[in-house]
């Protein structure tokens, strides 16, 4: 029997890209082939497994049950293949592209991301800073820092660091209303974002049950590093991570009046896809932040 008969490498190729896309005529466009000749490998392959590995439905495709199981290891070898490649032509340099909240990127990793270079100067380091979820099916992305409880479907999660916050502000604003001496005493300033589901949690936690939040301008700033940059400049009360922002406090332009900080339960995670584990960079760059960061992540 023919090899091309036993491992059809081109349909598997085609098969890799119609999965990751969801579409075949994205896998097309993606290898610069026919929808046609997509449906034919695909077809092939079938063939070859014996199963159907895409229910077809009108303008979208969906995996099968077996389609499902056989995707993420064939993305994972062509992965292998492709640094085989690399480390055969003798590829010194990669590019890691980060992903991260607009937050964890201006407050920790830009700040610390030159050691990793330093460490790994073949690897270069693109960081994109916002807080859409990336999808790394469709983008070029290798990792992800994320907020959530470390449950994505086909992904890799690392705990970073535990989310915990609590209300911070300038010294200045509080002398306004002679100091902040109880939780109440925050309800007499200007409220940064008072929209923000954190604030509700804190005020509970700090016994008082109705805050009455709602009646107030609702403003949002769009990240918590903004919304630290204003209570900064005295403009309110900001609701924050006290890790990020312990240079400010040392310098005495914010302060934590309380020592009590909630959680919602959506912490910090490092996030890849199960399928590129192996890969140098990634790999590089999960131990390095792991180490960084350390087992108790930002105190």
């Amino acid at each position: 029997m023919k090899m091309s008969k036993q491992f059809p490498l081109n349909a598997l190729r085609v098969f890799e890209a119609a999965a990751r896309l969801g579409s075949f005529t994205k896998a097309g466009e993606a290898l610069g082939m026919t929808q046609t000749a997509v449906s034919y490998q695909i077809k092939l392959l079938e063939e070859n497994v014996g199963e159907p590995l895409f229910l077809r439905r009108p303008r979208h495709v969906s995996l099968t049950e077996v389609g499902e199981q056989l995707a993420p290891k064939v993305t994972e070898a062509f992965e292998i293949l492709k640094e085989a490649v690399a480390s055969a032509r003798g590829d010194t340099e990669a590019t890691l592209l980060i992903s991260s909240t607009a937050t964890f990127a201006s407050q920790w990793l830009a700040r610390e991301i030159g050691t990793f270079q330093f460490a790994h100067p073949n690897i270069a380091v693109r960081l994109v800073a916002n807080d859409a979820i990336v999808d790394f099916s469709k983008e070029s992305v290798d990792v992800a820092i994320r907020s959530g409880k470390g449950d994505w479907p086909g992904l890799i999660s690392h705990q970073l660091m535990r989310v915990e916050f609590t209300p911070m502000l300038s010294p200045a604003l509080a002398e306004t209303i002679g100091g902040v001496r109880t939780p109440a005493d925050l309800l007499k300033l200007r409220i940064i974002d008072p929209r923000d589901p954190w604030w509700p949690l804190w005020f509970h936690a700090a016994g008082i049950a109705d805050p009455d939040l709602a009646g107030r301008p609702a403003n949002r700033l769009g990240a918590q590093a903004f919304e630290a940059r204003a209570a900064v400049a005295g403009q309110g009360v900001a609701i924050l991570m006290p890790g990020f922002y312990s240079d400010d406090v040392a310098l005495g332009r914010l302060y934590q009046p309380f020592d009590l900080r909630s959680s919602d339960g959506h912490d910090y995670w490092l996030v890849y896809p199960h399928a590129r584990r192996n890969t140098p960079k990634i790999r590089a760059f999960r131990d390095w932040i792991m180490g960084a960061l350390g087992p108790d992540g930002l105190a």
